[in-house]
C-alpha cells in the first residue's frame, strides 16, 4: 500500500461538502496512505451519473455517494458493479432506517442535506478535531478544544472523547504518567473546561490486564502491577488537588453516557 497512489471519487447530488468532511474524518486514522479525492458535484441526472464515471474509469478507485434520489443511486450502483467498482452509500441506509422510526417518507429532493446539515458539519469537525488531539497529540490545539479530559491510561480517556465529539464538542485528551510532567500548554488553557477522570485502581487493573491479554503479551511489568497503579493514581490526586477549577470524575461504575452528560451539565450551564 505504501507509496501507491489510491483515488477516491466523491459523487453528490449537492457540492460535495458533507461526504468529504466525512472521508476526511476516516482517512485521518490512516496515516500512512496516498490518496486523491476527487470530488463529483452536482450529480443529479443520469447523464451525470454515466459522465462521472466515465472519469473514474480513466484511474479506478473507490466511489463513495451520497445520492438521495434513489433511482439515481441504484443506477450508481448498477454501473459501478458492471465496472468492477468498490461503491460505497453513505445515506440511503440511513434515510431508509429514518423513514422507518418516523413512519414518513423522505423528500428525496437534492441539496436539502446540504442545506439542513449545519449541526452535521458542527459534528464531523469535532470528530475531525478529537481524533487528531487523542492521547496528547498536538498539545498546541488544546486552547480550541471545547474539553480536555486528563487521566491515566485505559481511565476511558479515548472513549469519552469520541462520545462527546459526536455530540457536536471538540475534545482533547492528555494522559497523565507517574513521573512526566503534562504538556505546559495544559495550564495555560481556560482551566475550567479540564477534566480530571479517576477510576478504581482494581477495576484499572482488570482493564490493563485484560488488554494486554488481548494484545498477547504474557509480562504485565508496572503497567498491571497494583500497587505502580496506586501510585499512578494518587500522582493524579495530587495534580488534581493543585488545581482546583478542574471538574473531576470517578468513572468506575458510570457508563460513558453518564460520564459526558455530567461535563455537558457541569460546564456548559
Amino acid at each position: 500500500m505504501n507509496g501507491s497512489m489510491r483515488h477516491i471519487y466523491l459523487f453528490s447530488d449537492a457540492t460535495g461538502e458533507t461526504v468529504e468532511r466525512v472521508l476526511r474524518a476516516a482517512l485521518s486514522q490512516f496515516r500512512d496512505v496516498e490518496a486523491r479525492i476527487h470530488r463529483m458535484s452536482k450529480i443529479r441526472t443520469r447523464e451525470d451519473v454515466l459522465a462521472a464515471l466515465e472519469e473514474v474509469l480513466k484511474e479506478p478507485g473507490i466511489v463513495i455517494y451520497t445520492l438521495v434520489d434513489t433511482e439515481l443511486a441504484q443506477l450508481l450502483r448498477d454501473e459501478a458493479e458492471a465496472h468492477g467498482l468498490d461503491a460505497l452509500d453513505l445515506i440511503s441506509s440511513l434515510l431508509f432506517k429514518l423513514s422507518a422510526f418516523f413512519g414518513v417518507a423522505p423528500q428525496n429532493e437534492p441539496g436539502l442535506l446540504y442545506e439542513l446539515n449545519s449541526e452535521y458539519h458542527k459534528r464531523v469537525e469535532a470528530v475531525d478535531f478529537t481524533v487528531k488531539h487523542d492521547d496528547g497529540q498536538d498539545p498546541r490545539g488544546l486552547s480550541k478544544a471545547d474539553f480536555v479530559l486528563v487521566g491515566v491510561s485505559r481511565s476511558s480517556k479515548t472513549p469519552l472523547s469520541m462520545y462527546l465529539a459526536h455530540k457536536g464538542y471538540k475534545v482533547a485528551n492528555v494522559p497523565l504518567v507517574k513521573g512526566i510532567d503534562p504538556p505546559p500548554e495544559l495550564f495555560k488553557v481556560d482551566q475550567n473546561k479540564i477534566v480530571g477522570l479517576l477510576i478504581d485502581p482494581h477495576r484499572l487493573l482488570e482493564i490493563r490486564s485484560a488488554r494486554l491479554k488481548n494484545l498477547g503479551q504474557m509480562s504485565r511489568g508496572s503497567y498491571a502491577d497494583y500497587e505502580k497503579i496506586e501510585e499512578e493514581l494518587n500522582s493524579c490526586r495530587q495534580l488534581y488537588r493543585r488545581n482546583p477549577q478542574w471538574l473531576i470524575i470517578d468513572v468506575t461504575k458510570r457508563s460513558v453516557e453518564e460520564s459526558a452528560a455530567e461535563i455537558i451539565q457541569k460546564l456548559c450551564s
